[in-house]
């Protein structure tokens, strides 16, 4: 049975002789997902066929092919593996409430269930949808391993505020996921999907080129995740902070997607009994950070803007507003990696050329685009404009809090002021010499 506490009712409604319809968007797997699972145990209950349905948004937030591609990629898989389970799929594309509440109508279908997004625009999709539809509608969170709004009902200050709400409630929620069950033989037969004609039917940027170091789906995730365990995770708590070795797992794509569980990452790393360092400080990014980032999504409606900053940030940061910038540089510049300076410059372009940029210049990066912007609000749009652009997994609420935490000082505290920063914790050059072999750094991506 799937823990009550990880589904809401999002609208009540009269249920129909029809399927049970799994609307999947944010965990794109056949295995470890909790709102397949509980789309999966009301169809075996009322003895009705299950579908699973993914909806193409034709233009959303900035993303490129390097992002659809992914996504794409991995959903062909699921295509394939729901089949193994006597689970059709269906593809569609267009606007949410206008697409799915039609196919809805098509299908008889009895009950829609979803998985949680905590970002506005995918709560939007389902307000609209909820709309058009007079069938139950039920939300799961698929994605957090304690649901996000299990552990809290407000937005929490910082990492040490949600914390210890995590670790207590870890233990209801870390348990072994059941087997997902073939069920019998249905009518309804999935369409043919025409995987070459949907990729050309978005209207997106097809100048980001997909990265080929990446291989997408669930299949890819888990052999990543493997690899990670046996090569690099005894030595990751001493270097993942260092820009200049790979030693950072490389999942944030993958959870980006959905296409692994974190709560299965998490059961399988504690089975691992690795370095116990490590172990602890990955479990920490995994679940506090990567939940925090959830919570400040969820609850803080402004997550993309200098008002979802804290009080004491914005009035530091509008204390600095004329203070003079030693560098001025247009969006233009900084996307084609032409300021000053060559470690900027070579983070810049590591995101550019594989879609990913380290951990630690992530924050780096984005500290030195609010020095060297006219105005914090600039700073923000900026550094969310090209996260969303190039990275594999830009519009994520990891995304929003580390660029609102660099430029806005979300989920901080106030440091010692210094022009233009203001109070905002400040990063710089000297500090990042002292930390990793910056040549090496430069030299792979700005060489």
């Amino acid at each position: 049975m799937i823990n009550e506490k990880r589904v809401r009712l999002l609208q009540k409604g009269n249920e129909t002789n029809g399927p049970i319809i799994y609307w999947m968007s944010r965990d794109q797997r056949v295995h470890d997902n909790w709102a397949l699972l509980f789309s999966q145990q009301i169809a075996l209950e009322k003895k009705k066929p299950l579908i699973v349905l993914f909806n193409i948004v034709p233009d959303f937030l900035e993303a490129t092919i390097r992002q659809y591609g992914f996504m794409l990629k991995g959903l062909q898989e699921i295509d394939s593996e729901l089949a193994k389970y006597n689970i059709p799929f269906f593809l569609l594309a267009g606007k949410p409430d206008v697409q799915i509440s039609e196919f809805l109508k098509q299908k008889y279908g009895s009950v829609l269930v979803s998985d949680f997004d905590p970002l506005k625009i995918k709560r939007i999709w389902k307000r609209d949808v909820a709309r058009e539809i007079a069938i139950p509608f039920y939300e799961v969170d698929a994605h957090n391993i304690v649901p996000c709004l299990s552990v809290s009902d407000k937005l929490e200050f910082a990492a040490y505020t949600i914390r210890p709400k995590i670790h207590k409630a870890l233990i209801e929620f870390m348990d072994e996921f059941p087997s997902l069950k073939k069920m019998g033989k249905t009518e309804i037969a999935s369409d043919k999907i025409d995987w070459v004609k949907i990729q050309n039917s978005v209207k997106i940027n097809f100048d980001v080129k997909e990265v080929d170091w990446l291989k997408p789906g669930e299949t890819s995730a888990l052999k990543s995740f493997k690899y990670f365990l046996k090569n690099k995770f005894e030595n990751y708590y001493e270097l993942r902070n260092d820009p200049s070795r790979d030693y950072q797992s490389n999942l944030s794509p993958y959870l980006h997607f959905g296409q692994i569980s974190a709560q299965r990452v998490a059961l399988e790393t504690q089975k691992f009994n690795g370095n116990k360092e490590s172990e602890k400080s990955f479990l920490e990014e995994l679940i506090v950070r990567k939940e925090l980032s959830d919570n400040f999504c969820y609850f803080n409606k402004n997550y993309d803007s200098f008002e979802g900053f804290h009080q004491w940030a914005k009035t530091s940061l509008n204390e600095h507003r004329k203070d003079e910038r030693d560098f001025v540089y247009t969006i233009e510049q900084f996307e084609h990696a032409k300021t000053h300076e060559d470690l900027w410059n070579a983070a810049q372009m590591e995101m550019v050329t594989t879609g990913k940029m380290h951990g630690y210049m992530r924050m780096y990066w984005a500290k030195k685009i609010l020095e060297w912007t006219k105005s914090p609000e600039d700073a923000l749009r900026t550094a969310i404009y090209l996260n969303d652009k190039y990275e594999i997994d830009g519009r994520d609420p990891n995304g929003y809090a580390g660029i609102a935490w660099s430029i806005g000082g979300v989920h901080d505290r106030a440091w010692f002021e210094r022009p233009v920063y203001g109070k905002i914790r400040y990063m710089n050059r000297n500090g990042a010499e002292k930390k990793f072999d910056i040549k090496s750094y430069i030299g792979k991506f700005f060489g």
